[in-house]
């Protein structure tokens, strides 16, 4: 699989592609099956094998090194990002802004009607700790650069074109079902990597995006936006 592909390709490939056959799984089995099985302990799996791909192959993602850590000006930019992101994306809920579906809801709520606060812990420490470094991997260091030349490891952040740019975020619209937000969104953490050149400004905004977007969630019971 993905012979063809050089070994940091490899790494920031696989862990998006076994999250995204995880994240099928869990919509077939909430979707019903004659197990009986509960697929929102799926995404404890994928925590589990996405952030142990994420861990082997620690050694390909350079970018991710200290000395490519923000400053703390750059942390606030991406921050301050991380949160307009979040304003936009629950607003931006629309009919017409919407594309088909969700099909792998996740309600952390029993028959009972109550919380059940270790599916809450385990769904917002995917989507705030794992998804944010495995995402911008795959999306912004990957696939962005890749589009910009298949030689993707030599290409600077900020020798990045617009065409890249911009066909990199149609793709990550289709993985959305908000399809505005997702591109507003794209196109902001593709910003940040491209004008400060550091892959972790991309993260730190992915993360408070769907970290306060978790919190949020929880405290108002719009189990949609998850």
């Amino acid at each position: 699989m993905l012979t063809g592909f050089s070994a940091a390709a490899r790494a920031r490939v696989l862990p998006f592609v076994l999250f995204m056959l995880l994240l099928g799984l869990r919509g077939a089995l909430s979707a019903g099956n004659a197990l009986g099985l509960d697929g929102r302990w799926i995404y404890g799996l994928s925590l589990v094998s996405v952030g142990g791909l994420l861990i082997w192959f620690r050694h390909e993602y350079g970018e991710l090194v200290r000395q490519n850590f923000p400053d703390p000006r750059e942390a606030l930019l991406a921050a301050a990002v991380g949160l307009a992101v979040f304003g936009l994306w629950i607003y931006l809920d629309a009919p017409w802004m919407t594309i088909g579906e969700g099909t792998a809801s996740f309600v952390p709520i029993d028959d009972a009607g109550r919380i059940e606060w270790p599916l809450v812990a385990l769904r917002w420490c995917g989507a705030a700790l794992l998804v944010p470094v495995m995402e911008e991997l795959f999306w912004r260091s990957f696939l962005m650069r890749w589009i910009e030349n298949p030689r993707f490891e030599a290409v600077s952040p900020q020798a990045v074109g617009l065409r890249a740019v911009l066909v990199s975020t149609f793709i990550f619209v289709l993985a959305h079902t908000l399809w505005l937000a997702a591109a507003l969104a794209g196109l902001a953490y593709a910003w940040l990597y491209v004008r400060t050149g550091k892959l972790w400004t991309a993260v730190i905004a992915h993360a408070v995006t769907n970290g306060v977007l978790g919190a949020w969630v929880v405290m108002t019971g719009r189990w949609a936006f998850w």
